[in-house]
């Protein structure tokens, strides 16, 4: 079912919708929670909840890409669900993920106002469109999708180390275009 058919369900509130975001969307949600909670039941719980937010937010929300819209409600509840798992810890996962990006952007607690958040989003967006698409491929499930490195290789089929030399290279080039773009790092 085409995701415009899905999301007009949402609108005329038929639990079908549900259904078919499950049935379409699923098993890609319930990877990109395991990628962040490593813990299967968690994972589906953030899954479900992903399915209850999406049913109270549609309407008045019609996102232009649902699966994006999905993935970014999942991301936001796993990392909640981990921070609660770890309270007062701090894993090896999110640390590793945090520390390869902490010299290109800066911390959230360290912008003034939500408008520069969103133009750090604006410039990371137009720095990925600019890259070649392995390159974009490659950084997205890393620093998305929380992918390892080992799986990022599996996927694209090149070894780990050109992996780890592309996100090297493309953390130093994005450091470069936010500064261009005036966001001080």
């Amino acid at each position: 079912m085409e995701d415009k058919a899905i999301i007009a369900l949402f609108w005329e509130r038929s639990q079908q919708a549900i259904a078919e975001t499950a049935d379409k969307y699923g098993k890609r949600l319930q990877h990109l929670s395991m990628n962040i909670l490593h813990n299967h039941e968690d994972a589906q719980e953030c899954v479900n909840d992903t399915y209850h937010a999406a049913w109270n937010t549609l309407p008045p929300e019609k996102p232009d890409f649902f699966f994006a819209y999905l993935a970014r409600l999942t991301r936001n509840f796993s990392f909640d669900r981990y921070d609660y798992n770890h309270a007062k810890k701090r894993t090896a996962t999110i640390v590793e993920l945090s520390q390869e990006l902490e010299h290109c952007i800066p911390a959230p607690n360290e912008l003034e106002k939500k408008t520069e958040s969103e133009e750090i989003g604006t410039a990371i967006s137009t720095f990925l469109k600019n890259q070649p698409a392995q390159m974009r491929r490659v950084f997205i499930q890393r620093y998305w999708y929380a992918q390892s490195i080992q799986d990022i290789a599996g996927d694209c089929g090149i070894s780990e180390s050109k992996v780890k030399s592309m996100l090297f290279r493309m953390r130093g080039k994005l450091k470069i275009h936010l500064e261009q773009e005036g966001i001080i790092i």
